[in-house]
């Protein structure tokens, strides 16, 4: 396996005014010797987050983007609220920064005022943390980023990047019985909604991939926003709309492990003035995609809060019809975030579509999933996750949808091993635990859900054997694992009719400009 064949090079990144592709003598897109791993579900991550930030000291440099933060989030327990952590840190002298959407009004159920305390308390305590609107109408900044660096102590660098916002519902476990610090979502997940995300921890060179991702976006001189009414709000509350100077960038950690990893991104076709460090977008995350997708051969596992857009999942249908051998796995929320009158059927008619897309393509071959905790209540699938024939792997803040490869703003890491067993242990880690593979009720060999036709098939037997328990009417024990099979609910032809255009205008839209999407589909 050579790395060329699974990674984007400099020119197939199709952007050249990054600085990402220019940092290595040698011209890869790709940083190697990296150590990298999994955090499977936010309890994890914030744990070892917050750990790391109090062992940070005065000069370190601790850098963060984020799409919700809400300052009382609880990392471990009282007294580990994430606002009260980064303030801690920046009153020891540790350089604090962050970048955070601003986000729609919270009448359109987003984040703004809570985005706007986080950058406070921040600020009070001596950090810095913009409120930044720079993206395309509608659109939002995704990235899920922390980026901790030790001048001196470059032993102990590391950066966090994938799903999991610093913000409530997230600090959920294997148990998935929630967030005890939760916010409303649909009726069916209850008061704490249960939640299923992943977050690597990466250390080695790519800690320096990944600051200046975070200083491209600092040092972009364009207003915060572009609203009038936003930069009345700006002066009237006395906000900070113009960014400290970083000091200068040290120099990338050494090499500390078997991980090749590759920095992929999105960002839109600003109109009028794009991004300095991207001025036409960057759609780097679908074209590793794609170019992944080209060499699929035996089992695609997906994990995705969407999976919508036939024009996403086009890519997926094609690796199907090339490769008659090749399954497509995926997880998905069995109920959309918001169920409404009018949200729900905007949500589901894009996955809808896409799934019919992908079953024709691959017709028994596609599997579908939701997952359920041990008392029955569906757990939402926030991971942005994807393995291809257990020899690549990808995780970050993007979902399988257009806004994600084309609109938002949004940050991943593909990872390859020069041992074989990142995408393949990582895999395992999350089938063992939607199969409990690891109970006694269900434990599985440790070689079981190695093959992929033995896993695609464990799978299936797994969500019909609990299928089969409900329809029974839940009589004797309850099967082992979490999975059941996933059933779109049928939608009223007026509904479906008027869920389409809503879908793309307002839940799904492209962040091409026309030219852009004649020249190239991505």
């Amino acid at each position: 396996m050579t790395q060329a064949q699974w990674l984007l090079t400099a020119a197939e990144r199709g952007n050249p005014a990054t600085r990402l592709d220019r940092r290595r003598a040698d011209g890869k897109a790709w940083s190697e010797g990296n150590h990298v791993r999994p955090l499977v579900h936010g309890a994890v991550y914030f744990a070892e987050l917050l750990a790391s930030i109090r062992a940070m000291r005065a000069g370190d440099l601790l850098l963060f983007t984020d799409w919700r933060g809400d300052p009382d989030e609880r990392l471990d327990g009282e007294g580990t609220e994430i606002g009260t952590v980064l303030g801690q840190a920046a009153e020891r002298g540790v350089i604090v920064k962050g970048l955070v959407w601003r986000s729609h009004w919270d009448s359109l159920q987003f984040s703004q005022e809570e985005n706007l305390h986080l950058g406070e308390e921040i600020e009070e305590a001596g950090g810095e943390c913009l409120l930044d609107m720079r993206v395309r109408p509608g659109g939002s900044h995704h990235q899920k980023m922390v980026v901790l660096r030790h001048p001196g102590r470059p032993e102990r660098d590391v950066a966090y990047v994938g799903g999991i916002d610093l913000c409530h519902n997230r600090n959920d476990d294997s148990s998935h019985r929630g967030d005890r610090q939760s916010l409303p979502m649909a009726e069916a997940y209850g008061p704490h909604p249960p939640w299923h995300d992943v977050q690597l921890a990466l250390r080695g060179p790519v800690v320096g991939d990944l600051e200046a991702v975070f200083r491209e976006r600092w040092e972009d001189p364009s207003p915060l926003s572009r609203s009038p009414l936003t930069r009345l709000r700006e002066r009237a509350h006395r906000e900070d709309t113009v960014a400290d100077r970083l000091p200068p960038q040290t120099a990338d950690p050494a090499p500390c492990g078997t991980h090749t990893v590759q920095v992929l991104r999105t960002y839109p076709n600003r109109l009028l003035r794009g991004y300095p460090f991207a001025p036409d977008g960057e759609r780097s995350i679908a074209r590793a995609y794609l170019k992944v997708l080209d060499r699929a051969d035996t089992l695609v596992y997906l994990e995705d809060q969407y999976l919508w857009s036939p024009k996403v999942v086009a890519g997926f249908a094609e690796a199907l019809r090339r490769h008659p051998q090749l399954r497509l796995i995926a997880v998905i929320p069995s109920i959309p975030d918001q169920d409404g009158p009018l949200t729900g059927p905007m949500n589901l008619i894009g996955r809808i579509n896409a799934l019919a897309e992908l079953r024709r393509a691959g017709g028994d071959r596609v599997a579908v999933y939701g997952l359920e905790n041990h008392a029955g209540t569906p757990v939402y699938v926030h991971a942005k996750v994807c393995t291809v024939d257990d020899a690549w792997a990808s995780v970050g803040s993007d979902n399988i949808n257009l806004r994600s490869w084309t609109h938002d703003s949004e940050l991943s890491c593909a990872v390859l091993d020069d041992t074989g067993d990142f995408a393949r242990e990582l895999r395992l880690e999350l089938m063992r635990e939607h199969l409990d593979a690891d109970e006694p009720q269900g434990r599985l060999a440790a070689d079981a859900l190695d093959d992929p036709v033995a896993a695609f098939d464990a799978f299936a037997k797994a969500a019909a054997d609990l299928d089969a328990w409900y329809e029974g009417g839940c009589r004797g024990p309850r099967p082992p694992g979490r999975l059941r099979r996933y059933r779109p609910p049928e939608l009223h032809p007026l509904r479906r009719l008027l869920a389409v255009p809503l879908h793309r205008m307002l839940v799904d839209p492209d962040g091409r400009t026309f030219r852009l999407w004649l020249r190239n589909r991505f």
